[in-house]
């Protein structure tokens, strides 16, 4: 009960506080303020950063592993030794036969290539700058492929590479407005191809990550014949899904370098002429990036709720010189030392917690800015931490205020009155 009435009466002095000079207690706690939306604004926008990344890889899967001869590269551009990567050959059909029968971690492997800068026509009506994307039977088991009208390849047509397609949604919009689509025949670089399928829309993704929106999916063997026969280069690639394990990515990268290796006859100290590259090396990349935006936006924020803690501070001995009388009289009636101690304490607190609330209502505006590929929203734990550092800043601005209160000679401070 004491404690109950306590906290009642630290929370009136403080609203007391407020009301008696606004200005002067706004302008004080507006470093807190400043503080507090620094601190939560960086930890929210940051999330919403990873959330945004974790959902455009989502569509990948987890432990899926990306064969080519290009490492992925997110440091200096002019240190990639790309002459180096250059030479090194593609990988081809028979390392993803070798692979299919020898690997005992990969769950599902198909080999691909992908072509943009296509016009692809039906009639009067075209769409420019398509990507053909060419892949084997098992690609839609890797990505995520969702089709909305339609089915998906059979291997008997995928092996054939007959020449019917998948398209994407975009393609379809511009090409059939009224979504008769399904069975029409499309022409694209000379070939015509039969719809059998079109995605369901994608939409944009926070990076770029492969769209399905904006493709015409068909079978690799048909994209050899479409390329190869005009003497043009394939560079294909291999993309393998290990069992939806985490613990297991070590050994699916480990078994695919050891097959990779034996399949094109390296020695042992000859160096890897091939790159296993991983989606979560990005949001590795990424974490590092937004770990170095937490420390610089907490020491921002640290040094606005210094100035705030001051002012605080400075409230709280003012309080204490008009509330001296008033002290005198309470120890006189005998209340404790500690008493007074807490009551300035919690008013203290509560003070900060204003601050704090009004940098977290700061923050919630944040929202407002969202797209719908980058989300802001303030989330639980953020908006704890918030309160816990308000809370830790009116205990460190109150303690020495507090402690004057508490040590002051009854008779002393009724004589001050």
């Amino acid at each position: 009960m004491l404690f109950i009435k306590l906290f009642f009466e630290s929370f009136r002095f403080a609203v007391h506080a407020l009301k008696e000079n606004i200005l002067r207690t706004v302008l004080s706690l507006l470093g807190v303020t400043v503080g507090i939306f620094a601190i939560i604004a960086i930890f929210t926008l940051v999330d919403a950063l990873n959330n945004g990344i974790q959902s455009s890889l989502s569509s990948f899967g987890n432990n899926v592993i990306y064969i080519g001869k290009w490492p992925f590269s997110f440091g200096n551009g002019n240190d990639y030794p790309w002459w180096k990567y250059y030479r090194r050959p593609n990988p081809d059909r028979s390392e993803l036969k070798f692979i299919q029968e020898n690997a005992k971690w990969v769950q599902s492997i198909a080999i691909y290539e992908s072509k943009r800068g296509n016009t692809i026509n039906y009639r009067s009506n075209s769409f420019e700058d398509g990507k053909i994307v060419g892949a084997s039977y098992e690609y839609n088991k890797i990505n995520a492929m969702p089709i909305s009208e339609g089915r998906y390849f059979t291997q008997s047509e995928m092996s054939a590479g007959t020449p019917k397609a998948i398209i994407g949604s975009d393609v379809a919009q511009q090409l059939f407005p009224r979504g008769d689509g399904l069975g029409k025949i499309i022409k694209t670089k000379g070939t015509k191809f039969q719809i059998i399928g079109i995605f369901e829309k994608q939409g944009e993704s926070f990076i770029p990550t492969p769209s399905n929106d904006d493709i015409i999916f068909i079978p690799y063997n048909a994209l050899t014949k479409l390329y190869a026969s005009k003497g043009r280069w394939i560079s294909a690639n291999l993309i393998a899904k290990g069992y939806d394990k985490d613990e297991n990515l070590g050994e699916i990268l480990a078994e695919l370098r050891g097959l990779l290796r034996i399949k094109r006859g390296l020695k042992p100290k000859e160096e890897d002429n091939f790159a296993l590259n991983r989606t979560d090396a990005i949001v590795e990349f990424v974490n590092g990036i937004t770990g170095s935006l937490k420390v610089a936006g907490g020491i921002i924020g640290l040094f606005s709720i210094l100035v705030g803690g001051f002012s605080i501070a400075n409230i709280m001995f003012v309080s204490v010189k008009e509330r001296t009388s008033q002290i005198g009289i309470q120890k006189a009636l005998g209340a404790k030392n500690y008493f007074i101690l807490l009551q300035f304490l919690c008013e203290s607190m509560f003070l900060s917690f204003f601050g704090g609330i009004g940098g977290l209502f700061l923050v919630s505006l944040l929202s407002l800015l969202s797209t719908e590929t980058f989300v802001i929203s303030l989330n639980f734990t953020n908006l704890i931490i918030g309160m816990l550092i308000s809370g830790l800043i009116g205990i460190i601005s109150g303690i020495a205020p507090a402690i004057s209160a508490a040590k002051m000679d009854p008779v002393e401070a009724m004589r001050a009155a």
